[in-house]
């Protein structure tokens, strides 16, 4: 299993291609980004397990610019200067804070369920932080995450999966999403940027997205149908073909 600055990841290589680092969401882990994701062909992809999630032994972090310092980190351990980099809710967070406080790492961004800001319900941030109404809070946030018409076993695997991150990971997360606001900073961002939101997504609606694509300088936005905040869950082919297409434009030498 490859290890590096103690965080696990997955690597799929096709060739010496562009270099993509997927970051999942709050308490998620690399098995959030479906086969498609993480194995499209023509690109080298690393889909990591951040501070704290599941293989890496690190501890959670409690900002999104710790998150984002721990990538870099790990990036320098594995002697690669610059991906492109694509998150997802938290880990969208990550991406445009690498953009913004690290842009000569960043060869471009995907952001998938993102927003420039990522408040929290007060309502789950209550909820995640005692050990007792941890497993109400996770259903709380996979009672949110899908489409109605999302499969009920794609649902329970999302949760199982949720439910054996530590409670204080979890919690730390959400008090990095809840902190995390670049609105007036995303002018700033001057790298290739695709914002992929589920049309019915209720974590983090569509009009974040489209914010990011109306003042990202080039930004692109793609709205899946019939999908929820677990974009990639629900529509893995979709999702595929939209991060493809963006990434078969950025050009790596």
């Amino acid at each position: 299993m490859p290890f590096a600055a103690d965080i696990y990841y997955h690597l799929y290589q096709d060739g010496e291609r562009l270099p993509v680092v997927l970051m999942h969401g709050a308490g998620g882990n690399h098995l959030y980004w479906p086969s498609e994701v993480r194995r499209m062909p023509g690109f080298r992809i690393y889909a990591l397990d951040l501070p704290g999630h599941g293989k890496s032994i690190s501890r959670g972090q409690q900002s999104i610019p710790a998150y984002a310092a721990a990538v870099i980190t790990w990036l320098e351990a594995i002697r690669l200067h610059s991906a492109v980099f694509v998150g997802h809710s938290m880990g969208s967070g990550i991406a445009l804070s690498l953009a913004l406080d690290y842009p000569e790492h960043v060869l471009g961004i995907g952001l998938l369920g993102s927003s420039a800001r990522l408040r929290v319900n007060p309502a789950l941030l209550q909820a995640s932080a005692a050990a007792d109404t941890f497993e109400a809070a996770v259903a709380m946030v996979i009672s949110n995450s899908f489409s109605p018409s999302a499969d009920p076993r794609l649902v329970e695997l999302a949760a199982k999966r949720m439910e054996e991150t530590r409670p204080s990971v979890l919690h730390g997360d959400f008090l990095a999403c809840d902190a995390f606001d670049i609105t007036p900073r995303v002018a700033e961002i001057s790298v290739p940027a695709l914002a992929v939101t589920g049309e019915e997504d209720r974590m983090t609606p569509a009009r974040g997205a489209r914010f990011l694509g109306d003042n990202i300088p080039g930004a692109q936005v793609e709205v899946i149908p019939s999908a929820g905040h677990m974009v990639m869950l629900e529509k893995p082919v979709e999702v595929a073909a939209a991060l493809s297409r963006f990434l078969g434009g950025i050009t790596y030498q």
